[in-house]
């Protein structure tokens, strides 16, 4: 393997920020120091002078929605788009077609990825009503499958979960981390009830997928986890409601509950609705400014654990149908870090912050062997950032296989320069690499 000796760049992990070397070979990374001088002739070396270096983000909730509706997007397609935007690493859900409600699809979409996904990966055994005893066959498959999802509200196929039983049994007997989506469907069918006939937009959108929706299904999931001590993690939390079910108290390794928060609702609010319409519908909705400003509260304070992106790309046409019927979903894997870093500038959250809730705690999160820390011994995920150089979103440069972006014409403060995967340059200086594939994610478990 290429190896490469990354110079004078501020190393952003841990807590801190220092200034230092640092060395890759062999895919990982062999040393970090303030000075290395003594490399092999074949060791490629690169200025960082005034630039920054992440480790590699990973998303811990993406859909890349392959198999059955590559229309949308591929592995292949997605993966270049997370590369791009500093994401290294992602975990994808079931609610593909077919649903991964077995073992053995659930391994199809592995054997798809490990022939065209750029990014290291990993997938979600899904769930639906009538399949507990499948799920549970992931208890002999811990450190090779990130978790079990769970659809607590409407989804693709089969993948509503709304059986007492079923869920009881998943949660008293699963072994490894779940992942849920929480949002009562009753509620939500009794306020779509009360709009009446009326036609409605997307501006409805947080009325019909309320706040009272999300919390009593986020409330219902967190009672049932400690009944059983189950390993749960919230997806999504887009209200100031549910912020009361977590907490700081105790540090993440030691948290049995966790909670993610996603870009979109970080950034947008309900009064973007008459400007982008069904482009930021996506379940749970985009709500009031209060909302996000709780939000980002409760990331700061360690109440929320981890960003993501929830990337969910559809076609134009899918997102241009009358509101009911256009697709609930935003494409967001490519802008993610640069969406934070834009945060950063306005002096709401730190470099190391972002370092912590964007890599290092979704490590910690997933029990992930070696990544999401820039360590000695430890993969080669890094990302280069210039601080001093802008990227302007437009359809000429979005991945997406969909062409389309809640952000176009939105101008970033910084931009990715360089995004390494388990040591190889995959993306520089605009310039693509995609002789090497990335690799499944290992689970310490």
């Amino acid at each position: 393997m290429q190896k490469y000796l990354i110079k004078n760049i501020q190393v952003v992990n841990e807590g801190h920020i220092i200034n230092a070397d640092v060395l890759i070979t062999n895919g990982r990374i062999n040393k970090i120091s303030p000075q290395i001088t003594q490399i092999d002739a074949d060791c490629i070396e690169i200025n960082g002078e005034d630039k920054f270096l992440f480790p590699g983000c990973i998303d811990d909730q993406v859909h890349f929605r392959e198999p059955g509706l590559t229309h949308k997007a591929t592995i292949y397609s997605e993966s270049k788009a997370a590369i791009a935007g500093g994401v290294t690493s992602f975990m994808e859900m079931p609610n593909t077609i077919p649903n991964a409600l077995t073992q053995e699809l659930l391994e199809d979409k592995y054997k798809i990825a490990s022939q065209t996904s750029l990014a290291n990966y990993s997938f979600f055994m899904g769930t639906g009503n009538d399949n507990a005893d499948e799920v549970l066959r992931t208890n002999d498959r811990k450190k090779d499958i990130c978790g079990v999802k769970i659809f607590m509200g409407a989804s693709t196929g089969n993948m509503l979960v709304d059986n007492p039983n079923t869920l009881d049994k998943i949660f008293r007997e699963s072994e490894v981390l779940i992942a849920t989506h929480c949002e009562d469907e009753k509620i939500i069918r009794q306020n779509l009830e009360k709009a009446g006939g009326r036609e409605l937009t997307a501006a409805d959108h947080p009325i019909i997928r309320n706040e009272e929706a999300c919390y009593e299904s986020s409330l219902y999931a967190i009672q049932i986890a400690k009944k059983y001590n189950t390993r749960l993690h919230i997806l999504h939390i887009s209200t100031e409601n549910e912020l009361q079910l977590f907490t700081n108290m105790f540090p993440l390794k030691e948290k049995k509950i966790t909670a993610e928060v996603c870009v979109h609702h970080l950034h947008f609010t309900s009064d973007d609705y008459p400007k982008l319409g069904n482009k930021i519908k996506c379940n749970p909705a985009i709500k009031a400014p209060h909302h996000k400003e709780a939000l980002w509260k409760a990331l700061l304070d360690d109440r929320l654990d981890v960003i993501a992106t929830d990337h969910a790309p559809h076609t134009w046409e899918e997102k241009n149908e009358p509101y009911l019927k256009a697709h609930a979903g935003l494409p967001l894997v490519q802008h993610p870090l640069l969406l934070m870093l834009h945060y950063y500038k306005k002096g709401i959250i730190s470099l190391e912050k972002i370092a912590e809730k964007m890599s290092h705690a979704v490590a910690n999160c997933f029990q992930i062997a070696d990544r999401g820390y820039i360590r000695e011994g430890y993969y080669a995920d890094l990302v280069i950032v210039d601080m001093n150089s802008q990227f302007k979103v437009s359809k000429e440069n979005i991945l997406y296989k969909c062409g389309w972006s809640p952000l176009e014409g939105f101008e970033f403060p910084a931009s990715i320069t360089h995004t390494f995967v388990n040591g190889n340059l995959v993306y520089g200086n605009g310039e693509w690499n995609e002789s090497n594939k990335g690799q499944r994610l290992v689970f310490d478990r």
